[in-house]
């Protein structure tokens, strides 16, 4: 690609597609975030337990993208996003009054299992119509960013309200949460199309052999889902942490919102300065050691007050914006003709079983006693050596998509 993309016009998909992010991410972030708490806290969960259900919730999920991606190319979108819509409504409801551990486990695995679906359904369109938009003279990755954008300002309400409601109970925050699906849902029954123009369904079967043997894409996601794992921190080490400095949980709402208004302030003039000079490899790698040198602040930071939290959190949060919208917008390059739901959805689904592995290990490691900085200078570790997993070529062509390197272009 060379030169600068035009300011094309979003179609009106586009502009839906982007406010479903909104909408899906205020109903999340409500929930979440308060989630370890409420396990540790109200039902009396050990810390390793507490982070396998955050970890089976991550892997039920994203673990499951896969099966969202290609029911997606199969059937269309609407029907995936609708049905994943209803499955989180019941499983934000249930958690609301789930009191048992196999309660609070099946609850969890719905709302993640929801996401699954409507997740690479909606993540999929997105980045095909990304790919038609270049093609009319915008930027793949500024259409990727927009969605980051939108997604991290529903990461910002979310958390808020949240907060607030945590004033009555967690059960109020669940019951809200599925709230936000209700409209949600009845939303997209109202406006998202039956038919997409360009999107041809392929066969649930045949697609996952060329996958597996897809060196280059799998190395892409093996690099992202230890990005993944790391993100995942700011629910399970980050609130740890906050606990142990300041003996509450009340900062950890504002945390989440400097996190999320620094991506609404600065994703895009990122993803602008990384496409006029990286390209999406060295954005990723440069990326991953922005995230590992959050996880050094806290370590190498006296243990007092809430400074080496925030530096985590800022350093996290400018790492994720360079790794998350290089990641997505390379798929297409490397995705088989029509399994473009397939491949996004593997991307998460490999990240999903990373995180899986890591979180119990993660809430162990924290609970293990060992010196404050031990665990933190492990998970540092892991983003570099994610650096290492990166595949080495920019692109490969794809009848999906142009055959031309994503270089992160605004």
């Amino acid at each position: 690609m060379s030169g600068t993309p035009g300011r094309a016009r979003l179609s009106p998909l586009l502009r839906l597609l982007i406010l479903t992010q909104l909408a899906f991410n205020i109903g999340f972030f409500a929930v979440l975030p308060f989630l370890a708490e409420h396990l540790g806290a109200a039902i009396g969960m050990a810390g390793w337990l507490v982070g396998f259900v955050l970890g089976l919730r991550t892997f039920s999920q994203q673990g499951l993208f896969v099966v969202g991606g290609a029911l997606a190319d199969r059937y269309g979108v609407r029907p995936v996003v609708l049905v994943g819509c209803a499955l989180r409504i019941a499983g934000f409801t249930w958690l609301g009054f789930a009191q048992e551990t196999w309660s609070v486990i099946g609850a969890v695995l719905l709302v993640g299992f929801a996401a699954a679906l409507f997740s690479p359904a909606v993540e999929s369109e997105v980045v095909r119509q990304a790919v038609v938009h270049e093609r009319e003279g915008g930027s793949r990755t500024r259409v990727l960013a927009l969605f980051t954008v939108a997604g991290q300002a529903g990461a910002f309400v979310g958390p808020l309200i949240g907060a607030l409601l945590l004033g009555f109970d967690y059960r109020t925050v669940c019951l809200s949460g599925a709230g936000v699906f209700v409209l949600v849902l009845a939303g997209h029954a109202l406006l998202l199309p039956q038919h997409i123009p360009g999107r041809r369904r392929v066969g649930v079967r045949g697609g996952v052999g060329p996958l597996l043997r897809n060196r280059g894409f799998l190395a892409l996601c093996c690099a992202y889902g230890a990005c993944l794992l790391a993100y995942n921190q700011l629910y399970l080490a980050l609130p740890a942490e906050v606990e142990r400095v300041t003996g509450s949980q009340t900062a950890l709402a504002w945390l989440f919102a400097l996190s999320s208004v620094l991506v609404v302030t600065a994703q895009l003039p990122v993803t602008r300065w990384a496409g006029e000079r990286l390209s999406a490899r060295s954005s990723m790698a440069a990326g991953l050691l922005l995230v590992a040198g959050g996880f050094a602040v806290v370590a190498v930071l006296p243990a007092e007050g809430l400074l080496p939290v925030a530096g985590f959190v800022v350093l996290l949060t400018f790492g994720q914006m360079l790794v998350a919208p290089a990641a997505r917008a390379w798929v297409p390059d490397l995705a088989e003709e029509g399994r473009l739901g397939l491949y996004t959805g593997a991307l998460s689904s490999v990240s999903g079983l990373i995180v899986l592995a890591g979180s119990s290990a993660t809430g162990a490691l924290l609970d293990s006693g060992l010196p404050r900085a031990v665990p933190w200078l492990v998970l540092a570790a892991v983003p570099l050596a994610a650096v290492a997993l990166l595949p080495r070529q920019t692109a490969t062509s794809s009848s999906d998509s142009p055959a031309a390197p994503v270089t992160a272009d605004p």
